[in-house]
């Protein structure tokens, strides 16, 4: 099917989105689920290319604990093969006897005990190499140390948007027509105040040469800003004749190339700073003729409205 005659003439396509129209050029999505840019930078260096900082801030816990680990058993473990290959009788305090392992073993918790700096004394460096050696690993710890507190102040101080976006769009009756539907909610006890929301569809069709090309349109909300951003927001594009979505089918989205991104940016009064988040919506994404439930209830002592997080995904199909 010639999807160029599916969308509406009356949309008109955006120029501004900063994405490329040949869609010979792109592949798989624009934006991934998490928001990111669903890009791999090629041409220079790996290390020209990447900002640990960067990623070392927005690697999952797990993973910056886990790093942290590693390099301290790593750099221990260099440090250890050091001391060894100068000499275990260069530290005082490691007996003559016993196996090599457990020689090398001591000097490896002699090597933890002067990078932490914690110097339990038992065992000493003596000789000029070996002491050295000691000093030198004492400055590349508190260095080691000074960065990693860096990075955990920087996780835990850099301001974020704690959102969660459903992870389906639906296609749903709305005020006598059809709706564009898509929900998020704040997962974190912060306050999100003046909350501004936009929503883009890219498509990949072909043009009046019969090439494919990426078109872009700005899809206008029911209701583009919330003064405070507590519960539940569902945001609605309604599919008038305006749309780019007038007259799709369910055919349509299952055949069709495209790909909803939404842009999401609001006021964390605990940070005092701007935050933003984003994801995306791919057709296969777009569940044709459903609703969402409704996500919050009243307390049973009606004291509190409580916010079910867990039925964020939960939707019901309908009849269109």
């Amino acid at each position: 099917m010639d999807f160029l005659k599916k969308i509406n003439t009356k949309a008109k396509a955006s120029e501004t989105t900063g994405f490329g129209t040949s869609a010979s050029s792109y592949g798989g999505r624009f934006i991934n689920k998490d928001g990111s840019a669903n890009i791999e930078k090629r041409g220079l260096t790996f290390f020209s290319r990447i900002s640990w900082y960067h990623t070392m801030l927005n690697m999952p816990g797990y993973k910056f604990l886990g790093l942290l680990l590693a390099f301290y058993m790593g750099i221990n473990f260099v440090f250890a093969v050091l001391y060894y290959a100068i000499g275990v009788e260069y530290l005082s305090g490691i007996e003559a006897g016993g196996s090599e392992w457990l020689r090398f073993g001591k000097a490896y918790f002699f090597s933890a005990q002067t990078f932490t700096t914690v110097g339990y004394g038992h065992i000493s460096p003596s000789g000029f190499a070996t002491s050295a050696l000691a000093a030198a690993e004492a400055l590349t710890g508190l260095l080691s140390f000074a960065i990693a507190t860096g990075l955990f102040y920087g996780r835990f101080s850099r301001p974020k948007a704690f959102l969660k976006f459903s992870h389906n769009a639906l296609i749903a009756p709305y005020r006598g027509g059809m709706g564009l539907m898509l929900r998020m909610a704040p997962f974190k006890n912060n306050t999100l105040i003046d909350a501004e929301a936009r929503m883009t569809l890219g498509m990949t069709i072909k043009d009046d040469a019969g090439n494919m090309v990426n078109k872009f349109y700005v899809l206008p909300l029911e209701i583009e800003k919330i003064t405070t951003l507590s519960l539940s927001w569902t945001l609605v594009h309604a599919i008038t004749e305006e749309s780019p979505f007038f007259g799709f089918t369910k055919q349509d989205f299952m055949g069709a190339e495209g790909e909803v991104i939404v842009y999401i940016k609001a006021f964390d009064d605990l940070f005092s700073a701007t935050v933003a988040a984003s994801t995306s919506y791919t057709f296969d994404e777009v569940v044709y003729g459903a609703k969402f439930d409704m996500m919050y209830t009243e307390s049973p002592d009606k004291t509190k409205t409580i916010l079910h997080l867990g039925r964020l995904n939960s939707f019901k199909e309908v009849v269109i």
